[in-house]
């Protein structure tokens, strides 16, 4: 349980990494971040990193499959992660 807390963590702090690193690179018209890579990083357990990428950069909120993809794909992770937390208690 402590690995995959120590993993949770891990990947969030690298989709807020990702998040910021895209949003640089989009204002300086650089090779960007395909949106399938942001995606599988919030499938991976890093949907709460993103989602904060998103808010605290301003980035990826115009585009609908991320406005309500991200929370959706969160909302689940929440449920998952609670249900294995009260099954092992």
């Amino acid at each position: 349980m402590k690995l995959f807390l120590y993993y949770i963590l891990a990947i969030n702090l690298y989709g807020v990494f990702v998040m910021y690193s895209d949003k640089n690179k989009s204002r300086k018209g650089k090779w960007r971040t395909p949106e399938n890579t942001l995606f599988a990083i919030a499938l991976a357990f890093g949907s709460l990193g993103i989602f904060m990428g998103m808010r605290l950069f301003r980035h990826k909120t115009k585009h609908n499959k991320f406005v309500i993809g991200i929370p959706a794909i969160l909302i689940v992770q929440i449920f998952i992660f609670l249900k294995y937390i009260y099954k092992v208690i």
